[in-house]
């Protein structure tokens, strides 16, 4: 088990619809395009093998999880849970979490992680891909789509392995900022502190096991908000709980707005934020949308 190129992995041998790959997750280890190690589990999905549904195979969630989360987290492990029940999962830890390389870069350099993600899930024979991001990781999917897909913006975020096999073919963005720096409410503000202050990063580290790059963004990426204009025509669906408090309902009326006729808004009653706060059902529905979305 280890990298290969940057972006990939040694091809695997075993198919996503093979009885190996049935009974048991594969886990390696995904170079990025800026040679971050990245600690990545695959998951088969369960609908694979019902005959009834045979395209069903093709589909796999690729999940982005939130600023402190891994692939070993119980509460991203139930995010996968109820995604196999719709199609394969592809989990991973962004840099600077868990056991991946490098540091935190809070949303910047992770659109990089996601890609690498992405690019295995094809490799693994899936011809269909849908991205599902929680709070930070919901900032990056929604940056990645407009990086690369169609439109293809920000270019100077894109690897040298280029755009090929790391476009997403639905969106789903759960409890996402719209905007950077923002410190409206006290979890947000002890979030900054967390980031900003050499104490913070200590207890990220050791609290956390989250590593956290030092000093801020140069040049500053564009915003989540920003980002979602040049989506389209990739389907997208933002989600947001009306009790988050990390971000208030102004951050997915924002993202609503700038997609205009493009995408979905569902805001959830009685949702808090992110992994933590989305039902099983709220993730049922979404593994429903994506199926009917993607391709």
């Amino acid at each position: 088990m280890g990298a290969g190129t940057a972006g990939h992995v040694a091809r695997s041998t075993v198919r996503p619809n093979s009885e190996t790959t049935r009974r048991t997750p594969l886990r390696t280890i995904l170079a990025t395009d800026d040679g971050v190690t990245i600690d990545s589990v695959y998951d088969p999905g369960a609908v694979v093998y019902d005959a009834s549904r045979p395209s069903a195979g093709d589909l796999a969630f690729v999940v982005a999880h939130g600023f402190t989360g891994d692939v070993d987290k119980p509460h991203v492990r139930r995010v996968v849970d109820a995604l196999t029940r719709h199609g394969a999962v592809v989990t991973f830890s962004f840099r600077g979490h868990g056991a991946s390389g490098g540091r935190s870069t809070v949303g910047h350099r992770e659109v990089l992680d996601l890609a690498a993600a992405v690019r295995w899930a094809r490799e693994l024979g899936h011809a269909r891909v849908v991205t599902v991001g929680f709070s930070m990781g919901g900032s990056v999917v929604l940056r990645h789509a407009a990086v690369y897909g169609a439109q293809g913006v920000g270019g100077e975020e894109v690897g040298r392995s280029g755009r090929d096999g790391a476009h997403t073919d639905a969106v789903v963005s759960v409890s996402a900022p719209a905007r950077w720096y923002y410190r409206g409410t006290p979890r947000m503000r002890r979030l900054h502190w967390l980031v900003t202050r050499p104490e913070g990063r200590l207890v990220g580290r050791y609290g956390f096991r989250t590593r956290i790059q030092h000093g801020g963004w140069d040049p500053v990426p564009m915003s989540p908000a920003e980002a979602v204009p040049h989506i389209a025509p990739t389907p997208l669906l933002i989600v947001h709980g009306e009790l988050d408090g990390y971000f208030p309902l102004d951050h997915p009326r924002m993202l609503a707005a700038a997609a205009g006729d493009h995408g979905e808004l569902w805001l959830e009653p009685g949702m808090g934020h992110a992994e933590h706060a989305a039902a099983d059902e709220l993730l049922a529905r979404i593994g429903g949308w994506a199926a009917g979305r993607a391709g």
